[in-house]
């Protein structure tokens, strides 16, 4: 007899879906959303009252998508770009003026959306490094994950390190979650001249140590398996507050993160909520392999950050 597997509950991103339906919708600036997922996922978004979509690409595409897919477009504006390259310049332009509180990726390259972020004279930048953050809902695993950075710096010094643990705690603690308990990991958990991450983490352990980076508990390097299973912790005979217990995972570089989080996609089945941090305003950044849910997460994630921000103080999830 075949085993029936329950539907996934979604508890995490539940509660924050949840969270962001009582907070007001934000106008959201969504990039060229020229193709069935991103329209649709911006569409569905303002259905469930998470954002309120200004739509910014060649006005006649947008439409003939919907009636292609049968999409209903409402009373959301529609902003006429020519092409994607315009979209995206329209778009930040949106957020510079302060048209649009929340920027969101639609069916353009992410580089050509975070090229126009950048820009020194038009851009919507800030003295912070721009970074990506995964929201992690793992099936079995107690707390939401935060994975960083797996999408935006590849191989990211210590300075720029400093700012992706920065963005990511500020998230954290914008979201009404509390002081996070940060792992900085690599491939093992001792202090080693031979593996340079490792003595990355430990001095982003001590400028945590000198309030270089605040708000949050730090311990690195640790492997993965000590950073989130306390019994790994146990035996390898970590004590710290982090070991184990990690809700923030810094990886080394661009394809450790990456692979991690689609290793806990596709292997433990977890959702990866996406979200671009240290401009402006956040940035929700979709795949088209994302599911809907997946979608939500990323919009309510984005809407309860910035109304932290505005409030200067977090919101309660």
């Amino acid at each position: 007899m075949t085993a029936v597997t329950p539907p996934r509950q979604h508890e995490k991103y539940n509660r924050l879906i949840a969270a962001a339906k009582n907070v007001p919708p934000l106008a959201t600036a969504v990039a060229h959303p020229c193709d069935e997922t991103s329209l649709r996922g911006a569409l569905e978004a303002a259905e469930a009252g998470l954002i309120i979509p200004i739509l910014v690409g060649p006005k006649g595409k947008i439409e003939g998508v919907a009636r292609t897919f049968s999409l209903d477009l409402g009373d959301a504006e529609i902003i006429d770009a020519p092409h994607s390259h315009a979209a995206a310049e329209k778009a930040v332009e949106l957020v510079r003026t302060g048209k649009a509180e929340l920027l969101m990726k639609g069916s353009l390259h992410t580089d050509e959306l975070l090229a126009e972020v950048v820009k020194r004279e038009t851009g919507i930048r800030t003295g912070r490094r721009i970074s990506h953050v995964f929201v992690m809902d793992v099936p079995g695993h107690p707390h939401t994950l935060f994975i960083t950075d797996a999408a935006v710096n590849i191989a990211p010094d210590l300075d720029a390190k400093r700012d992706i643990i920065q963005n990511a705690i500020d998230l954290f603690a914008g979201l009404g979650l509390g002081v996070p308990k940060v792992a900085i990991l690599s491939a093992v958990e001792t202090v080693t001249t031979s593996i340079p991450s490792t003595i990355e983490a430990a001095a982003l352990c001590k400028m945590g140590d000198r309030g270089q980076i605040t708000g949050g508990e730090l311990d690195g390097p640790l492997a993965f398996d000590n950073a989130i299973s306390p019994e790994a912790a146990r035996i390898k005979g970590i004590k710290s507050p982090v070991a184990g217990q990690a809700q923030i995972l810094v990886v080394p570089d661009l394809e450790a993160g990456n692979m991690l989080a689609k290793n806990l996609s596709f292997l433990s089945h977890a959702d990866a909520a996406g979200i671009v941090l240290g401009a402006r305003v956040p940035i929700i950044l979709t795949s088209r392999a994302d599911n809907v849910m997946t979608r939500m997460a990323s919009c309510a994630v984005a809407t309860l950050f910035r109304q932290s921000q505005i409030a200067k103080q977090p919101v309660q999830v």
